[in-house]
């Protein structure tokens, strides 16, 4: 009996010891020091200011606000000025990301883009887009070839309507009219006399949609019903085209920033990339997520599986 009330008692106090050791260890414990949680991450606070690629604009805007509502210390502004001053800004430091059509290196001089980090968000596909009065919804690469370039002045020469040609087209710094003479005409064109120049979609949209006989080129983003809509070739720009290769008239879209982005913007920009964004708003506003994309394209243009 003696022998067994010894054991016990040293047993007692073995398990005493021991939970006096867990309560101190607990104490001295950092993360334990507000009820067992860590204390949380500071917030996001700045500004942000990303200007560019006006087909870009639509999708950044949209994403910007959600964040801002995310983040209440963080101020983001979204502006348009097309690719080549969005990329110049960004070079020069007066912007923290410069949105883009196009790779830096079509736009800037090679030491200039070296500087800038590569954050591809979406791609993007262009199309022609004429009046729903011009008579026509599909165009060869050689009669819009001939049309930007001014040798075919009128719509009934193509099968469509005994209507001039108005051409819409944009600034040379705009990335949508480098990708859509890349990839849809294979060749850089000079302004004409009497052509209209705009730098906004949203803008180009609405001129070609009132004016007879206009013709442009526009984002998928941007289509409605208010023009038309012009097939390439006879293939369709649609995602699924885009997508296995059979639509050409397509590019990545970038967003640059001069070296490593910031905290902020590498927040925005992991935002961006997020499944949110990606399967959300670009899938809502006309993108296609690089993910969905079965072939890529290297800065000479080619297209690879």
């Amino acid at each position: 009996m003696k022998k067994s009330l010894m054991l016990i008692m040293a047993l007692v106090l073995t398990f005493t010891l021991a939970a006096c050791g867990n309560k101190n260890e607990g104490s001295n414990n950092p993360a334990n020091t507000s009820g067992g949680t860590e204390t949380p991450a500071s917030e996001l606070k700045g500004s942000l200011l990303a200007t560019g690629s006006s087909a870009l604009q639509p999708l950044v805007d949209q994403a910007s606000k959600k964040f801002m509502e995310k983040h209440s210390g963080v101020t983001i502004q979204v502006q348009g000025g097309g690719s080549g001053t969005g990329l110049a800004q960004v070079s020069e430091g007066q912007a923290d990301i410069g949105n883009s059509d196009v790779f830096a290196e079509e736009k800037l001089d090679a030491a200039k883009a070296a500087e800038l980090v590569d954050h591809q968000v979406a791609v993007v596909a262009m199309a022609a887009v004429v009046n729903s009065d011009a008579g026509v919804d599909n165009l060869t690469k050689q009669q819009l070839i001939d049309i930007f370039t001014g040798k075919t002045k009128n719509w009934s020469e193509v099968g469509g309507k005994d209507q001039a040609i108005q051409i819409v087209n944009r600034p040379s710094s705009s990335g949508t009219r480098a990708t859509f003479e890349k990839y849809a005409l294979g060749m850089k064109t000079e302004d004409l006399a009497g052509s209209i120049q705009e730098d906004s979609s949203g803008t180009v949209k609405k001129i070609i949609g009132e004016t007879p006989g206009a013709i442009g080129y526009l984002a998928l983003s941007y289509l409605d019903d208010s023009v038309t809509t012009v097939k390439y070739e006879g293939v369709e720009a649609t995602e699924e085209n885009v997508a296995n290769g059979t639509y050409p008239v397509w590019a990545y879209e970038h967003m640059y920033t001069k070296g490593e982005p910031n905290e902020v913007a590498k927040a925005f920009l992991e935002f961006m990339a997020s499944e949110e964004v990606q399967n959300g708003d670009v899938v809502e506003l006309g993108y296609i997520p690089a993910s969905k994309m079965q072939v890529k394209r290297d800065l000479e243009g080619n297209i690879t599986k």
